[in-house]
């Protein structure tokens, strides 16, 4: 008789012991759906605005470079000017770049490390 305890102690704690893993692996599946779906989501809608502000920033950098060159008598020294402004921009950028990654690093962990 103790010998058929132990066996169906045994099995009970078998079954359970694979409820838990099979659980386990079903919650880490739809984690993993969840934060790629938010990543996928989060990555159009920053590709859609982006599109629409590159879109406007490219009309509004040649109405300002026929502008300046308006106001100096040559359309090509108005492009170089609004072109070495971007320059400037993407110099100051490149500079600061390393400031960039704590802010990105906190985003993204509080992204990724999120309740389900």
């Amino acid at each position: 008789m103790a010998f058929e305890e132990i066996k169906e102690n045994f099995s009970e704690a078998e079954a359970s012991a694979k409820s838990y893993v099979d659980s386990s692996a079903q919650f880490y599946k739809l984690k993993g759906f969840k934060v790629m779906m938010k990543a996928i989501v989060i990555f159009a809608k920053i590709a859609l605005v982006s599109v629409m502000l590159l879109l406007a920033l490219l009309f509004l950098s040649a109405s300002t470079a026929f502008w300046v060159g308006e106001a100096l008598d040559s359309n090509a020294l108005g492009f170089l000017v609004v072109g070495g402004f971007y320059i400037l921009v993407g110099l100051i950028l490149f500079l600061l770049r390393q400031r960039l990654n704590k802010p990105l690093l906190k985003k993204f962990s509080e992204f990724y490390f999120d309740e389900i």
